[in-house]
């Protein structure tokens, strides 16, 4: 077990090296130029020059990257180039936000696919199998922000009401403060668990034909616990494969979300550094979210030899 988690641990290094060399080339390939919108496009070549050594911008990308990754292994993520502001202390404000929406997303994902994709295995080509394999066909179908604008304009058309897309911290409201996350992560989650369930439904199908579990029912034992001990329990690894995978998409996802219901988190933040060609803000922000992202599939990985101890050894 000590060796498998050591593996698992060392290929963490190459794959955040490899994604922050990434994540510093496309960001500085994306068009426009920060001192160029710093000047609203009204400034003199000197100018010009004069600020962008005066950040730093006009050093060689290479020696740019080896100063910026010295700074993040050192535990400092850079300033703005706007506001002068620590990207870690801007980031530490924010993500709680985005933690807190993904988190509620991720749960409403697995609410919604795991009993669901049970019950539709166990009642195969029932009307209860057909309309949950219709509604996730939908669930999947349909674009997160689609679904987002619908929620926020047709209550407003129809009842005169409409989500609230002020933030309020919870030290002023907590209710208010946990409700306003509600919209955006049943938006969020649908996606994810549409396609957690429909995994989880064949997975049981397929483990659901097994000797092991024909003999369980021969032996008289009760439906609950034939399907939840013996069949969830082996279709399940699969499941977490995906749910690790989903994380990433939840975690994209929590930009359109955030946007919209006007929610101060980390995917609003990347969006207006995008646009202001904030470089230090950009790098800073994708390379945690890709960082908390490895680190969850780590753990999905290390959840793997807990579930089947047959996996630690391979």
């Amino acid at each position: 077990m000590r060796q498998y988690v050591l593996k698992r641990l060392l290929l963490v290094v190459p794959t955040l090296l490899l994604v922050s060399i990434i994540v510093f080339s496309l960001n500085h390939m994306l068009p426009g130029d920060v001192v160029v919108l710093m000047f609203e496009e009204k400034a003199y070549a000197k100018d010009l020059e004069t600020l962008r050594a005066k950040l730093g911008l006009d050093r060689p990308l290479y020696i740019q990257y080896f100063s910026w990754i010295g700074q993040v292994m050192g535990g400092d993520l850079g300033e703005s180039l706007w506001t002068k502001r620590p990207v870690l202390e801007e980031i530490t404000r924010r993500l709680p936000v985005s933690l807190k929406l993904g988190a509620m997303a991720i749960m409403v994902a697995l609410c919604i696919a795991l009993p669901i994709g049970v019950l539709s295995a166990i009642r195969q080509d029932t009307l209860k199998d057909y309309t949950a394999r219709s509604a996730a066909i939908v669930g999947l179908s349909v674009p997160p922000f689609w679904k987002a604008t619908l929620v926020i304009v047709l209550p407003s058309i129809w009842f005169g009401w409409a989500p609230p897309l002020q933030f309020t911290p919870f030290s002023e409201n907590p209710w208010q403060h946990l409700s306003q996350f509600i919209l955006p992560a049943i938006i969020l989650g649908i996606a994810p668990g549409a396609s957690i369930m429909r995994l989880t439904r064949a997975l049981m199908l397929e483990v659901l034909r097994q000797d092991y579990i024909r003999t369980a029912w021969s032996k008289g034992m009760r439906e609950p616990r034939v399907v939840l001990k013996h069949a969830l329990k082996n279709a399940i690894i699969p499941v977490i494969t995906i749910v690790g995978i989903q994380v990433a998409e939840i975690a994209s996802g929590t930009v359109i979300m955030e946007t919209i219901f006007g929610l101060p988190g980390m995917g609003r933040f990347l969006v207006d550094a995008i646009f202001q060609r904030d470089y230090t803000v950009v790098q800073g922000v994708i390379l945690l979210t890709s960082t908390i992202t490895v680190v969850i599939n780590l753990l999905v990985d290390l959840t793997y030899a807990q579930l089947d101890p047959r996996i630690r050894y391979q």
